[in-house]
């Protein structure tokens, strides 16, 4: 079963939905008792980071979720804002992230030709093999984004997938057990689709 964190940022219910279509069973929740027993976790986000950090803290799931995903290894899935928080801090604002993996996030310069936000289809590209959430990626795959900061691990080799808008950035990071995507896979159609079965196996 996989647990979507619910801690009052957004329409979640996409995400269950999309996973409702692929035979998925989920649960939108904020209940303690239900992450423990979750053997996936999904953590989305929609808003502004330090809005998105202070409503998980408030939720008091934070030691539960560090138990589950860095001591017990339950695959987690941040998706935009809550792949973002998987970090240790954004130029967005001044809460701390989870730091869980060894990345901060930025804002995108002013480029001619590239407004931010970011927003729209855009096609991402493999930047390590061997992953199971992109093993089974069509080539040439394209996601829908909506974010005006963008992450940047310490380490490339945390960088899943790329993807370039006036530059190379992360659409999605991964390092063990904990992953992360930058864009909407809930709003991405087949694309989509593969990415969240791939998450479920």
């Amino acid at each position: 079963m996989i647990a979507i964190i619910d801690y009052d940022v957004g329409n979640i219910s996409a995400v269950a939905n999309m996973l409702q279509r692929l035979g998925v069973r989920s649960v939108m929740t904020s209940d303690p008792a239900v992450v423990a027993e979750a053997d996936r976790i999904i953590l989305p986000g929609n808003g502004s980071f330090d809005a998105c950090m202070r409503n998980l803290r408030a939720t008091g799931l934070v030691p539960l979720l560090e138990q589950r995903v860095l001591d017990d290894g339950v695959p987690l899935l941040g998706i935009c804002v809550g792949a973002q928080m998987l970090g240790s801090r954004s130029e967005e604002g001044s809460e701390p992230g989870l730091g869980w993996l060894d990345m901060t996030v930025h804002r995108f310069p002013n480029v001619d030709g590239f407004p931010v936000p970011h927003m729209g289809w855009c096609e991402v590209f493999p930047a390590q093999r061997g992953h199971p959430l992109a093993n089974d990626l069509a080539d040439n795959s394209r996601f829908y984004f909506v974010h005006s900061y963008f992450m940047l691990p310490a380490d490339p080799a945390d960088v899943l997938l790329k993807a370039t808008y006036g530059r190379e950035f992360a659409a999605a990071v991964a390092r063990d057990n904990v992953s992360g995507v930058q864009f909407h896979p809930e709003k991405s159609h087949r694309y989509g689709k593969e990415l969240l079965a791939a998450f479920a196996r």
